[in-house]
């Protein structure tokens, strides 16, 4: 009440005074009664109806819907983030109420320094940007891809403690070549087809300086690039800026504890890896991204030539199928991971191979998709995989979001048998097979990474984030899971220890970072002292530095 009558809103408000656990009870007896309410109408009806409370909540109460996040991360995940928050991208125009983050346009050119600080915040430590050429498995969404910026940040805040009066999404408005966009007249972007070229180029240049000169020590997500943009961003900022991207390289980093995961599952030692046959199909910015990550990999476990020549053991599809070094105008990024001729080779495996006959003649012991393809591993694919050389063949449809899936954990396991491991990029409900046990849908979400990729970074104040970083990310959630777990077929934590696994890999980082000399320290601390930290200080540093949602007084009595 004294707050009320120091802020004027004594007579404003309904007499009675709610604590923080009765709005929280409060509002998730309304979510449940919505649950209930909606039984039988279709997914979409139902996921949309539920993303419009949570953002309703957010409006309102940024404090309330962040400790109700945070407490049901597992329930709350596939809305607010993927698979629901694809689906709220193609409908954004029409669902927007309100702005949350920055637009910055291909108008905007020459003004963009400036615009900068009509931001409120004075100080933002977390920016994810995109600019819509591909979103999730769905193409080219515009300016609707404001949805995936605003996604992500929420999961930093829930699951890396990152606070949120000191984040930023961004959308690089540069036009749209979707022509239903252009059509529609509720579109909020750009009415114009994609820049290209250096009027592309010029338009991100002006849009980094701009964000580095008001807040140099902000870590930058760029999400959602199309793969030409993807890699040509992250090879042209990576060393300027601390940057990463996050389907080149944070869904790299899950893929690859995934494989390793999988090393594990099938009862052999790590290096092992090396011996692994793994057939990949897609080989845009997320697949070349898991195959960059996993060769680095391989290339430093003990008895593999350095240089990496002559060591291939990736087959690789696209549309076309079997890519291999007969085809003409390859990507530079994808030509080192081509079929060749030579003893390694397999005979009768030509150019353009379909993935069944890949699969056939292969018998990989990892099929990993990354198509955004909805059901390309089909049964006769399956059925392939069941003629795997191990006897507990991985299967990861990683395609979000879930009509994207390459396939289900249900068809995994009736056609490859119940010794398979599959994961999958959107969640997925477990299996229960003929005999009682469970066949665990593992989601190989990359949750799991980007927010302590992003949390270790800025609490090391790490100057750029290099491959050894995330290297390290990725090695620290592989070995998060214990060996009776792998025992079972799991190989991915479940997501309601997010807040405990993101400050395990986020101190990977940190430590990754000191081991680089790359680590500037943050606020009290310096680089001297992070350099004294012993691993398990360096877990309790992270910890610490995570924000929590609680109500803080806005008048102190005496």
């Amino acid at each position: 009440m004294t707050e009320r009558d120091r802020l004027g809103l004594r007579g404003l408000l309904p007499p009675r005074v709610m604590s923080f656990e009765q709005q929280y009870d409060r509002f998730i007896k309304s979510f449940r009664s919505l649950e209930h309410n909606t039984r039988g109408e279709p997914d979409t009806i139902v996921a949309l109806a539920k993303w419009r409370i949570l953002n309703r909540l957010h409006d309102r109460n940024e404090t309330l819907y962040y400790r109700v996040l945070i407490d049901n991360i597992k329930d709350f995940a596939p809305i607010i983030y993927t698979p629901t928050v694809g689906l709220v991208c193609e409908n954004y125009s029409g669902l927007f109420r309100r702005p949350r983050g920055m637009y910055f346009s291909a108008k905007d050119k020459g003004e963009m320094m400036s615009m900068i600080y009509n931001w409120p915040a004075e100080k933002v430590d977390m920016i994810v940007v995109t600019d819509g050429s591909r979103i999730l498995g769905l193409g080219d969404l515009g300016v609707q891809g404001i949805g995936i910026p605003i996604g992500k940040l929420d999961v930093y805040v829930a699951a890396a403690g990152i606070n949120p009066q000191k984040v930023l999404p961004i959308m690089l408005d540069v036009g749209t070549n979707n022509a239903k966009l252009l059509e529609d007249k509720l579109y909020l972007g750009l009415r114009q087809p994609r820049l290209e070229g250096e009027e592309y180029l010029s338009v991100v240049d002006e849009f980094m300086e701009a964000i580095h000169a008001r807040w140099p020590k902000a870590v930058i997500q760029f999400e959602d690039f199309q793969m030409k943009w993807a890699f040509e961003t992250l090879q042209r900022y990576r060393n300027r800026f601390c940057m990463f991207n996050d389907d080149v390289q944070g869904t790299a980093g899950v893929a690859l504890a995934g494989l390793l995961g999988a090393v594990r599952a099938q009862g052999r030692p790590l290096t092992d890896f090396t011996k692994q046959k793994i057939v990949v199909v897609g080989a845009g910015s997320a697949g070349i991204g898991v195959l960059n990550m996993a060769k680095q990999a391989m290339l430093r476990m003990p008895g593999i030539n350095r240089s990496g020549e002559g060591h291939n053991q990736f087959w690789v599809l696209d549309k076309d199928g079997l890519i291999t070094k007969v085809r003409n105008g390859l990507d530079p990024a994808v030509a080192r991971f081509a079929r060749g001729f030579g003893p390694d080779e397999i005979r009768d495996l030509h150019e353009g191979a379909s993935l069944v006959e890949v699969v056939k003649k292969v018998k990989p012991h990892v099929l990993l998709g990354l198509s955004g393809v909805g059901g390309i591993f089909n049964e006769e694919v399956l059925k392939a995989m069941k003629e795997s050389d191990s006897p507990r063949p991985a299967i990861f449809a990683m395609s979000n979001p879930t009509s994207k899936a390459e396939c289900t954990p249900e068809d995994v396991f009736k056609y490859v048998g119940e010794n398979a491991i599959f994961a999958s990029g959107s969640p997925f409900s477990n299996v229960t097979l003929g005999n009682g046990r469970k066949g665990y849908a593992n989601q190989a979400n990359n949750m799991y990474l980007f927010p302590g990729i992003g949390l270790g970074a800025l609490l090391s104040g790490a100057r750029h984030i290099t491959d050894g970083m995330l290297q390290s990310a990725a090695e620290c959630l592989a070995s998060y899971i214990t060996e009776d777990e792998i025992r079972r077929g799991i190989i991915f934590p479940s997501i309601s220890s997010i807040r405990h696994i993101t400050a395990r890999v986020g101190a990977a980082v940190v430590r990754a970072a000191v081991d680089e000399d790359l680590a500037e320290g943050r606020c009290d601390v310096d680089a001297r002292d992070l350099k004294s930290m012993t691993e398990s200080d360096t877990v309790d540093y992270v910890a610490r530095k995570m924000w929590y949602p609680i109500y803080s007084p806005l008048v102190n009595d005496k």
